[in-house]
């Protein structure tokens, strides 16, 4: 019987050392072994007590109980076996006797072992919070000594060579925003295309959106989408791969955009181009910002800001020099044609070009390899800044004293595809789980941290956006409307004249003829300019070599009449009858002719002088901005612009125009810059180029119905427009003071 005892103390020491085992390994998720064991102890654990309820011992075994001195025998083995891994074991692992049967202890309560899933759940949220607890703990702590790791690599060639390298991604920008613009009146007419049978691109009628893609909005539809795109997938594959795949799409399809012929596939090339350009600004000035100290930010993303203002000029400047002169261009037949305007195209690619050569020898931004765990990558270009600035300084000795960074808790989990699926499903995989993060950092933005900041950016970037492009917009249509009412007040009129016999060899421009009638007269090798012939007859007359711009005969009769060798197409006939006409050998295309156009030139004059004109509001706000602060700069410059507005209703003639537009333009560069600089400071490293690439892409969805609006009042009426810019600027730089200042603080 004393036997028995000690087997019976020995099997349930056995079986509690089993058990705790059991439990240890469960919770590293080890389900084989573990399996293994419970299932052999639970049968075990049923048989003997099955057994000691019926009094009936086997005696197969040796005389002094076999059953159990086996089993207990090999309980000691196990317990021989499990020693080491229950040595120095915690007493808050200690199980009690009845635990191994699934009853818990009495203090576990309803959330135990016993507690089901609403223990897990528990327990996960509980871990979620932990680890991003420390995962905000490990940013605050990266941020201090990247901080301190900046100061000591200083302010030296490296960033003033990257300075320069973002630099012509930003001037790529700069220059795409007037491509289209510039290029519209000379592409329509190259493609046969005006007022009267625009014909359709895509599903969109011309007749309704003249204006619409005239202003060339159809790109800051394609920078919004690539603004929100790009922004949002440099916090997760970097900013340098980012901007070079941007980059690399803006240039692609600039390209194509020179070469192709029709109207509709040269639209669609500049929006896939404008995707591919939208990620410049988002990403410059974040992947720009990570290697300045705090004390340098502010001036040297303000100068960063001059390139944009030097991409307008480019553009204007090569607009200028290359679009009127209609001898640089070359055709192979009448089925391709290289005119010159397509040379400006073509001209326009460069600095995107040549910031993906120089931005290919650049490296990724420490801190996003910091931020992603990447410690030992960040610490070699961080090494290769201070190594490259001391070098230049003049002290090569100079050693990285920095040895170990802080890298920030990842938090993102892993999926493993294994090698035996396929490559199409990993891929498919791996787009799911980055378009998952994409979607979570934004939605990160408008978290109760970042909420009231996010909304208070956006109402200053739509106000702003709204007045700004409206305005700069407008006032080049001013110029124009201002242009062509002078213009009409110098047409001549000539009513129910009779022309026999006569022959036209020299240029008619501007005028106007009702109810004439022209009787076997010669119209030879002239150019007709904004002549308009209405309830006119021509009878036996002969046309040949014909150029004709705004040329239009309405209700008109031909009556045996000769067309040989010219652009006079159908169109340009409204509501005409031929009667015994015919048309020999037409001309092929539509002829560009800038010989007697002033207005072309102007509108590159204008764009020239107002881009220039936001030089000095650069200087200013660069020299000011860390000495001033971001919110002064940005309330300020907003509430001088708005008083500017006023000064608008007194410009009636195109100096005085000009004179408005660069005064708004030098004063406003100002606040943009300001608005960078905040929108990069305010937000963390791992979401700021989301922020920045979301409130980009509501800047030009700003720009959108700005233009839109603003337009549809050319002609008609300054007030409305003026009124609109200035309640849009206040209330920007009444917003712009509940912003927190970022002055002095390093980097998120």
């Amino acid at each position: 019987m004393e036997d028995g005892y000690q087997n019976r103390t020995a099997f349930i020491k056995g079986a509690k050392d089993i058990a705790k085992e059991v439990k240890r390994q469960a919770s590293k998720k080890v389900g084989r072994g573990v399996d293994r064991m419970t299932d052999e102890y639970s049968k075990r654990s049923y048989s003997r007590f099955e057994e000691d309820d019926d009094d009936d011992y086997p005696t197969q075994g040796s005389q002094d109980g076999g059953y159990y001195r086996g089993d207990s025998q090999a309980a000691n083995d196990d317990e021989g076996g499990h020693s080491d891994s229950t040595e120095g074991h915690d007493e808050d692992d200690e199980i009690y006797e009845g635990e191994y049967q699934g009853i818990p202890r009495a203090d576990s309560g309803k959330g135990s072992l016993a507690g089901g899933p609403g223990s897990v759940q528990a327990q996960q949220f509980k871990d979620i919070g932990v680890s991003e607890a420390e995962r905000r703990k490990d940013q605050e702590e990266l941020a201090q000594q990247y901080e301190t790791i900046l100061q000591e690599c200083g302010h030296g060639k490296f960033q003033w060579t990257l300075y320069f390298v973002l630099g012509l991604a930003l001037m790529a920008d700069g220059v795409e925003i007037f491509v289209v613009g510039f290029v519209l009146p000379s592409a329509e007419k190259d493609m046969c295309l005006s007022e009267p049978n625009k014909s359709m691109l895509g599903n969109l009628s011309f007749n309704n959106i003249p204006d619409f893609l005239s202003s060339g909005l159809i790109v800051y539809l394609g920078m919004m989408v690539g603004a929100f795109l790009w922004g949002s997938l440099a916090d997760r594959i970097g900013r340098r791969q980012s901007l070079l795949i941007s980059l690399s799409i803006n240039s692609v399809f600039s390209f194509f955009s020179s070469f192709v012929q029709g109207y509709s596939t040269f639209l669609f090339c500049r929006l896939l181009s404008g995707v591919g350009i939208g990620g410049s600004i988002p990403i410059v000035f974040s992947y720009y910002s990570e290697f300045l100290a705090q004390e340098k930010r502010g001036e040297h993303l303000s100068w960063l800001c001059m390139f944009w203002m030097i991409g307008g000029i480019y553009a204007s400047a090569m607009a200028w020099a290359i679009i009127p002169h209609y001898g640089w261009s070359f055709q192979m037949g009448s089925a391709y044609q290289f005119h010159s305007w397509r040379v400006f195209v073509l001209v326009c690619a460069f600095p995107s070009v040549a910031a993906i050569a120089a931005l290919s020898a650049m490296p990724e931004s420490p801190r996003f390899y910091l931020e992603n765990g990447k410690h030992d990558e960040g610490w070699m270009i961080l090494k290769q800044v201070h190594d490259t600035n001391m070098r230049a300084k003049g002290y090569p000795e100079r050693v990285f004293s920095v040895t170990t960074i802080k890298t920030v808790k990842q938090m993102d989990e892993l999926v493993d595809t294994g090698t035996d699926t396929p490559v199409w499903q990993r891929y498919k995989l791996k787009i799911m789980s980055l378009t998952q993060q994409v979607r979570s950092n934004f939605l990160a933005c408008f978290s109760p941290e970042y909420k009231r900041t996010t909304f208070m950016l956006m109402a200053v970037w739509f106000t702003m956006s709204f007045s700004y492009y409206g305005l700069t917009v407008w006032f080049p249509d001013m110029i124009k409307y201002i242009q062509k009412q002078e213009y009409e007040s110098r047409t001549k009129v000539f009513s129910k004249e009779r022309v026999e016999h006569i022959t036209f060899n020299f240029t008619l421009e501007n005028q106007v003829h009702r109810e004439g009638h022209y009787f076997n007269d010669k119209f030879l090798n002239l150019k007709m300019k904004s002549m308009v012939f209405e309830d006119s007859v021509f009878e036996e007359c002969y046309f040949e070599d014909i150029t004709s711009t705004n040329t239009f005969f309405r209700n008109c009769t031909f009556i045996a009449s000769l067309f040989y060798n010219t652009d006079l197409f159908k169109y340009r006939f409204i509501n005409s009858k031929l009667v015994n006409s015919t048309f020999l050998h037409n001309k092929e295309g539509c002829m560009l002719d800038f010989s007697d156009d002033n207005n072309a030139y102007m509108i590159y004059f204008v764009s020239f002088l107002g881009t220039l004109a936001v030089l000095p509001g650069n200087i200013v706000s660069a020299l000011l901005m860390d000495k001033i602060g971001r919110l002064r700069m940005l309330a300020g410059s907003s509430v001088i612009s708005c008083v500017s507005c006023f000064f608008l209703m007194f410009g009636s003639n195109e100096s005085g125009m000009i004179a408005l537009l660069c005064l708004f333009g030098g004063i406003s560069i100002a606040s943009w810059n300001a608005l960078d600089v905040l929108t990069v400071e305010l937000y963390p490293s791992d979401k700021r180029t989301t922020a920045f690439g979301f409130h980009n892409a509501l800047c030009k969805l700003a720009a959108v119905l700005g233009i839109s609006i603003f337009q549809s009042f050319v002609g008609i009426t300054k007030a409305v427009p003026i009124l609109f810019a200035a309640g849009a600027l206040a209330a920007g730089s009444f917003l712009a003071m509940k912003l927190p200042e970022t002055r002095g603080q390093v980097l998120q």
